[in-house]
Parts: C-alpha cells; structure tokens; sequence
C-alpha cells in the first residue's frame, strides 16, 4: 500500500507540473518597404503630381480619373477628377459625407487643412484610424475650376495593426503627391 501511495505521489507531481498549453494568436509578418523614388505624372488632364516607383498608375472609368496601385501591399488609391460648375459645396460634401460615413467603425478621424496658395492648391487630408474601410482621404481644389479627391483602400480585411506600415508609407505619398501637384491652367 505504501508503494501504492508512493508512486501515485511521484507521478502526480511529474505530471501535474505542466504549464498549460496556450494557443499562439497567428502573427502578421511586418513588411519594410523601400525607399521611394518619384517621377512626375503628366496625363493629358488638368493637373500633373509626382508618383512613388513602388506605384503602378492606370486608368480609372472616368476621363481624369486614375488608380495608384500598390500591388505588394494590396492597395490602391482611387483618384478622381470634377471639373466645378457651380457645384463647389456639393464636392466638399459628398467627399465629407464619404470621410464621416466611417464614423461608426473609426476610432478617430483626423482632418487637416492644407494649402499651396502660389499654386492655387487647397484642400483637407483626413486620416481615418480604427476598422475602416479606408485610412486616407484628400480632396484638392482650386476652387473655382478644378477638383480632385482621393481614398485608399486595401484589398484585405481592416486590421489596424496589421496594415499600419503599409498606411504609413503610401500617407508619405499621398502627402508628396499633394506637395507636387499642380494645376496645368
């Protein structure tokens, strides 16, 4: 019986010291991206505006309009173009509209103005953070002839995390493309 005992004593404290085996969340690889170069982008439109190498630029639906796309990432900048007539204030809403439908997943939305007043360039640069279906938006005017707006999207599921490198690196080209663009009249 004393052998019983002693044994049960000896296995248990062997097998009962076991950490738990807690399962790993899956991990997203981290991606560095090289250093941009810049060439300048001239289509035969109203304005012209320097693109990263890292970017393809093909045409959108509409004349005018373009798609950046970054295929490594999968991403791509949407890229449209209005002439104004006599619709200013309806641009600016509906790309404001687009920018705070994403009120009910983004964790903050940040606008900030900018303006280039020697190339008569105007315009907000929202960043949008949290689940959103898109991270950047920018709309650019000269407000009375010309009018464009711009949204990044990523063909994969919203995670913050996850897709912050990639956010951060075409924010550095979209924010670029804004200190090079110019109107062509």
């Amino acid at each position: 019986m004393i052998k019983k005992v002693i044994f049960f004593l000896i296995a248990f404290t062997l097998f009962s010291c076991k950490k738990d085996v807690v399962p790993k969340p899956p991990g997203e690889l981290r991606l560095d991206y090289p250093a941009p170069k810049y060439s300048k982008f001239e289509p035969k439109c109203a304005y012209t505006f320097e693109v990263s190498d890292f970017a393809t630029v093909y045409p959108g639906k509409q004349p005018c309009w373009y798609y950046i796309n970054y295929p490594k990432m999968k991403a791509k900048v949407f890229f449209t173009y209005y002439p104004i007539t006599n619709n200013f204030a309806d641009q600016v809403k509906e790309v404001e509209k687009l920018v705070y439908r994403h009120t009910i997943k983004a964790s903050s939305i940040d606008a900030k103005s900018f303006e280039y007043p020697e190339k008569k360039v105007f315009g907000n640069f929202y960043e949008l953070k949290g689940q959103v279906g898109t991270n950047l938006q920018f709309y650019a005017t000269d407000s009375t002839k010309h009018f464009v707006s711009a949204y990044l999207y990523f063909n994969s599921r919203p995670k913050p995390d996850s897709l912050a490198p990639a956010v951060d690196y075409i924010k550095r080209d979209m924010k670029h493309l804004l200190d090079t663009f110019e109107w062509k009249n």
